[in-house]
């Protein structure tokens, strides 16, 4: 199997047992933060407009595949191209079902998606990301669609995916304030995350909502887990540990992604023990791209140990032999992940038997096509 187990491996391997060959659905929760309009805060995006809308590009390409005029086009990146071509391949290829969830958005997205009825966060510095009534309300959607996917889902899995530009500093301010020692241990969108500049930016957010991390590391048990969130962080992140909770009564639950879902994790942990909700956490895994478990620049692995009993899968999927330069860069570190693309390349594999070549085949048959497309339009 193109997949590795990373931590608790006894967990991790009875996890993949358990659902190989059983067919997933694909949720990807949208949200946005300001913090992602930072200057060099994130590359998903090579500039601050343009990451305004990665989101909402992202899943309509998601939803859509290769289109002639998206409504909403792919924004350029530095370097890459955006890993939603990994995630797309693989729902395309296996016909997996896929939800779109708006979470908080700046404005809708041009394909079908579930309105949540929450709002974008503001950026953390302010220390006010979200007003904790629309926390609130966008917890209980999660915990509403975690049940409804769950039992639409029968015997398979949910795979509960992500796209948050901004999203792994509202993960570490966020993990933060839990009493999880996470400086200088996450992932970016960059070759070489910018730990400093993400620490100065949870550093005033934590210090604008009173939630300095010398308080927290003394009284973590006692701050209410929703109020961080309101505080530090996303629209996102509450919906995803909402959904973890309620579907992983029932069936396995993929969450997809890196840090963001490292912090997801921890926060349906505290969630759950807190609110004394019934929850399964043995099958929930984390499930990401051996780019972000390899970057030497964080550390993934050992943030996952450090999060107890979690189990972190990847994919052995590699673009080392791509023929595409915009796929070859992953493998120097860029974008790495996104989109459920670690997840979606871990399903691939789990219910398709896909091998890493056939997964590259499918990616760089889509690259191409959508090259094609654009090379077209410019010639019209």
């Amino acid at each position: 199997m193109t997949v590795q187990v990373y931590t608790r491996s006894e967990q991790g391997n009875w996890w993949l047992q358990r659902y190989q060959g059983k067919l997933p659905i694909f949720a990807c929760i949208l949200g946005f933060t300001a913090t992602g309009l930072i200057e060099g805060i994130s590359a998903a995006g090579a500039t601050p407009a343009a990451r305004r809308y990665t989101a909402i590009a992202d899943a309509e390409f998601l939803v859509n595949g290769v289109r002639p005029r998206p409504r909403f086009p792919l924004p350029p990146l530095d370097l890459g191209i955006s890993p939603v071509f990994i995630s797309r391949a693989v729902l395309e290829g296996c016909q997996i079902p896929v939800f779109v969830l708006n979470a908080g958005l700046p404005r809708s997205p041009a394909i079908e998606a579930i309105a949540l009825g929450g709002s974008p966060a503001r950026c953390l510095t302010s220390g006010r990301s979200l007003p904790l009534a629309t926390v609130k309300h966008l917890f209980a959607q999660g915990l509403r669609w975690g049940e409804q996917f769950a039992a639409q889902v029968g015997d398979g899995y949910l795979i509960v995916s992500e796209c948050v530009v901004g999203g792994t500093t509202t993960a570490l301010s966020v993990l933060t304030a839990l009493g999880v020692d996470a400086a200088g241990k996450v992932n970016s969108s960059h070759s070489r995350c910018n730990h400093e500049q993400k620490w100065e930016v949870v550093q005033a957010g934590l210090r604008a909502a009173g939630l300095l991390p010398e308080i927290i590391a003394k009284n973590c048990d006692f701050v209410d887990p929703l109020e961080i969130i309101a505080a530090v962080g996303d629209p996102m992140q509450v919906v995803a540990a909402g959904m973890a909770i309620a579907a992983s009564r029932s069936c396995g639950v993929l969450l997809a992604g890196g840090t963001q879902m490292l912090a997801v994790s921890a926060l349906a942990k505290k969630i759950a023990r807190d609110r004394q909700l019934e929850w399964q956490p043995k099958q929930v895994v984390v499930g990401t791209t051996s780019w972000v478990v390899l970057d030497s620049t964080g550390d993934t692995i050992g943030l996952a140990k450090e999060l107890g009993d979690l189990s972190l899968l990847a994919t052995k999927l590699s673009f080392a032999r791509s023929r595409y330069a915009q796929l070859q860069v992953y493998e120097q570190g860029y974008v790495k992940e996104g989109v459920g693309a670690g997840g979606a390349a871990i399903a691939a594999s789990l219910y398709q038997g896909w091998t890493s070549r056939q997964l590259l085949n499918s990616i760089e048959a889509l690259v191409e096509r959508y090259q094609s497309c654009l090379a077209e339009l410019e010639s019209s």
